[in-house]
This record gives C-alpha cells, structure tokens and sequence, in this order.
C-alpha cells in the first residue's frame, strides 16, 4: 500500500513558496502545485510558478484564475498605485485585502478534491513586511477553521496547515533552499517585475531579497532589469 503523503504546495513563483515546495519533496511528499492569477501587476511570477513546479519535481501544477475587482486599491493590482521604494513603518500599499485567507480557501477545497491530507504555504513572521495574514496567528485560527469546515476534519482527518518557514529569516530560508538544490535565478520576489522576470532593485520585496543573499553570505541570484 502506498503511504505517500499528498500535500497541496501554494507556489507563487517567488523564493519562499519554492523553498517549501523543495521542503515537502525532500519529505517524500506528493505535491500538487497552486499558483493564483489575481491580476497582479509582475506576472512574470505566474510563468516562474509553472516552471519552477516542473523542474522540481511536483506531480502537477494549476492555475486558477480570480476575478481581480475584489482586489483593486494594492499597489500590487491597482494601475493607480504605485508600487512604493521606501519601506513602510505601517501596513504597506502592496498588502492585498485578504489574499492569503482566498488562496488558503481555495487550496482547502482542492485539498479535499485531491484527498490531500496538507497545504503547505510560505508565510513568514520575520521579513513579512508587515501583512497581517502571514501573521502566525492568522495560520493557526484559519487551521481551526479548516478543521470545522470539511469533511476531512468532521471525520477526524483535518487537513494540517504547514507553515515551515514562519520563523525563519530570509537569510535562513535562502540557506535551507540552496541545500535542497534550489538555484534561486529561477524565482521572482519583485513587485514589479518586467515581462522578461527582471527585478527592479528598489521595491520592498527586493530589498529583503537582496539584505537575505547578503546576510546569507551567497551571491544573489537575482537577474535585475538595471
């Protein structure tokens, strides 16, 4: 009989959602890959999602498409926003309302679809940039929740939420990747990124990205526009 444990990996196509899906294949996971078009502005990330499941090694990858007007004021969706270079001492213009309680949603439908019995997502309370939804209390009240809204947990087989890199500093996170043979030139972490998937250097995302290389003490990996 087969015991492989099937695991639903939500994969954006930036650094931390790989590092997770690398995590669960190096546990003999089976994993299905889940990745959002939300109509968010860098989308290259969507091409880097597919590409990134493929070379290492999920059993599939999907793409759902979501109706991007519950979105609109981000930074990261909103034409009329712009996507900011300075860091913010508050919750910043590129926090998408709820995103992460929809994909977190969606992945719990299709874990139960796919008769997963995990939903593994890359969240992080270290270098989070102030969302309140990668805030670890956000993970264990919406794992509560999974466990009363399905069939799985009725029955006593709750779907477990892991969130492995919650605690973990992006230097760290770049480490425990590159010793599970990620080559980082493959994911995109930039707010804005061209359609060729080069980063622009200055917003949020890549200037945690690059301090974590940096703090890491690995070259960064990164292909910038500049």
């Amino acid at each position: 009989m087969n015991h492989t444990t099937t695991a639903i990996i939500l994969l954006s196509g930036g650094m931390d959602s790989a590092t997770c899906l690398a995590m669960a294949l190096s546990q003999g996971r089976r994993c299905h890959t889940l990745a959002f078009d939300y109509g968010q502005k860098h989308r290259f990330e969507l091409t880097a999602s597919a590409h990134l499941s493929r070379k290492l090694g999920a059993a599939d990858h999907r793409l759902i498409t979501l109706d991007t007007a519950p979105f609109a004021g981000s930074a990261l969706t909103d034409s009329n926003v712009a996507i900011p270079t300075v860091a913010s001492t508050s919750i910043p213009a590129t926090y998408v309302p709820a995103r992460n309680a929809v994909f977190l949603a969606m992945a719990l439908a299709y874990a139960e679809v796919r008769q997963a019995s995990e939903i593994w997502i890359g969240v992080n309370a270290v270098d989070y940039s102030g969302y309140p939804d990668c805030r670890p209390q956000f993970i264990e009240a919406f794992a509560h929740m999974a466990s009363l809204a399905t069939k799985a947990g009725l029955e006593g087989q709750p779907i477990r939420i892991q969130a492995p890199l919650q605690h973990l500093s992006k230097a760290s996170i770049i480490q425990a990747g590159t010793a599970l043979g990620i080559d980082y030139h493959w994911t995109v972490s930039c707010y804005q990124a061209d359609q060729e998937g080069r980063a622009c250097g200055r917003c949020d995302a890549c200037r945690l990205r690059q301090q974590g290389f940096i703090d890491a003490g690995l070259a960064d990996a990164t292909v910038y526009a500049d």
